[in-house]
């Protein structure tokens, strides 16, 4: 009897309950192109529908919209890389574009200006949830920039409700 070396297929279970957001974990590879921001926001809209994490959906759409098209905007390659975490009560969305850092100062400086400017919107949105944001080098292989955006949970969900009038 011949013995083989490929390992049998698991048997994967037809589990019906949907995801919790404790198990979002996503990542897209989209085209540096001016549609990418919208597939984004789509297939983003998805992903916390099915978590059971539509409350956080205006500004978690935000926050990806902004990092896309910055990252698009940046991006010296083809393609950026789009990251969503659900961790600790907060999302995580994370963005990557190839753009290096510059090695001169002044260069370094204007560069990092621009996109702080660029990113201002995704800062208002951070704020009025109670979360963070900010950019720093890649540090997986490549290179690049890492921008990113932490929506807390709480936060996020009066994310655009007025603020309470205390009498």
């Amino acid at each position: 009897m011949p013995v083989s070396r490929c390992p049998v297929a698991p048997v994967l279970s037809a589990d019906p309950t949907a995801p919790v957001p404790e198990a979002l974990a996503y990542s897209f590879t989209l085209p540096a192109r001016l549609t990418s921001p919208a597939l984004a926001r789509a297939a983003s809209r998805e992903v916390l529908r099915a978590h059971g994490l539509a409350d956080l959906l205006d500004p978690a759409l935000q926050a990806v919209s902004e990092l896309v098209a910055v990252a698009c905007r940046f991006t010296e390659s083809t393609d950026v890389y789009l990251s969503l975490r659900y961790r600790a009560s907060a999302l995580r969305v994370i963005a990557y574009d190839s753009h290096p850092r510059h090695t001169h100062p002044r260069l370094a400086t204007a560069c990092e200006t621009r996109r702080r400017a660029a990113l201002r919107f995704l800062s208002c949105v951070c704020r009025a949830c109670g979360g963070a944001w900010g950019f720093d080098e890649a540090r997986e292989p490549g290179g690049g920039t890492r921008m990113w955006a932490t929506l807390p949970s709480a936060g996020a969900r009066s994310y655009g409700s007025p603020p309470a009038v205390s009498r």
